[in-house]
């Protein structure tokens, strides 16, 4: 593994938008290939595993990317009984002793968009590599991985069986959460399973060790959907039925370019899920302190890291749809700073978590 210093700086300057396709085909040694391609498959959670200590980066690299191939089958196989057979597959060859897992089930036409899809259409090519890096792991990581693996994967098939049994509706708010859990609630457990087997304790969590890390996992997926209303409404997809009638609307008719009322229904859903998100704040303390972290500790840091980056996006969406904004760290500069500075302070990750926790619960009840 580079150091975290080359990974961080690699993070922040490779461009998403224009992957080097021909360069990643080329790459032959596994653990490089890992690396060279996670920053196209994630910025923000490549830039939180890069701080992780190697005994915890490499697995949460590999989980990752699992996932990201995962999400390349849901994406851009066409046909709800072709992408669910496809995750099914793809879930099921985990269970092969290392050294005779099959190939990853390959995509035949795709509904690609552009090159990041491309370039995530190249990972499933050459997820083999990714494999022989797995098949490294000792065997308790690989079963951590492994359950992640067919976690996301049952939660892909119903997430997808769901829209087409809706319309491309997700419907209410119990369906989001539950969908919000299955996307990200499972890497969050995954994450804190991971941390915990490194140190040698017990990987199965408690029932409310288990929630909180699926709270954590609803708040920070909703920042993702929040960001992406308008965008996922072009492609024929609604969290909310406030909105389905928008469905497959012509995309030079986006909401900014000039449609009040559907501008307001877009406000209207983003603001309650924005309130919906915030209200988890306190989930996100709690989940940290079910992990055993040492005094001097990268994980700590990661896990700082990826609260900030969602603070500053929820700020963000708080000025987007007009409400007050409360201050904090913007640039990415400042953001690795706390990140650093909680590697060596647990005092001082403690009160930036109190700090965060108070914002957000703030900004919720003024909502």
């Amino acid at each position: 593994m580079r150091s975290r210093a080359y990974l961080i700086a690699r993070n922040l300057l490779t461009s998403r938008e224009r992957p080097d396709l021909a360069r990643l085909a080329a790459i032959e040694d596994p653990e490089r290939f890992v690396w060279s391609v996670l920053p196209h498959a994630a910025r923000t959670f490549s830039a939180c595993i890069a701080l992780l200590p190697q005994r915890l980066a490499l697995p949460a690299a590999v989980g990752y990317l699992y996932c990201r191939m995962l999400d390349t089958y849901e994406d851009l196989v066409p046909g709800h009984v072709a992408r669910a057979a496809a995750l099914r597959a793809f879930a099921d060859r985990l269970d092969a002793p290392p050294g005779a897992m099959p190939a990853a089930p390959r995509i035949g036409t795709a509904n690609d968009r552009d090159d990041r899809d491309r370039a995530h259409l190249l990972l499933v090519e050459r997820a083999d590599l990714v494999d022989r890096v797995f098949s490294g792991f000792p065997p308790a990581t690989r079963a951590v991985v492994r359950d992640l693996v067919h976690d996301m994967a049952a939660g892909m098939i119903w997430s997808s069986a769901t829209f087409e049994a809706n319309g491309g509706v997700l419907g209410g708010d119990d369906s989001v959460t539950a969908y919000c859990r299955h996307v990200l609630g499972n890497p969050v457990l995954f994450s804190v399973r991971l941390i915990r087997l490194a140190a040698g304790s017990e990987t199965q969590l408690t029932p409310a060790e288990r929630e909180d890390a699926m709270l954590v996992g609803e708040m920070v997926q909703l920042a993702n959907i929040t960001r992406d209303i308008e965008k996922d409404l072009a492609r024929g997809i609604a969290y909310d039925a406030v909105l389905r009638a928008d469905l497959g609307r012509d995309p030079r008719r986006a909401p900014d370019a000039g449609d009040p009322e559907l501008r307001q229904r877009c406000r209207d859903v983003r603001t309650r899920f924005l309130r919906l998100a915030l209200s988890r704040a306190g989930s996100y303390r709690r989940m940290m302190a079910a992990m055993p972290l040492r005094p001097l500790s990268g994980a700590r840091a990661s896990a700082l890291l990826m609260l900030l980056f969602t603070e500053r996006y929820f700020r963000s969406c708080a000025r987007r749809i007009g409400a007050p904004a409360w201050q904090g760290p913007d640039s990415t500069l400042a953001l690795l700073q706390r990140a650093a500075v909680a590697a060596f302070s647990h005092r001082r990750t403690e009160r930036e978590l109190a700090r965060i926790e108070r914002e957000f619960l703030s900004a919720a009840t003024a909502l």
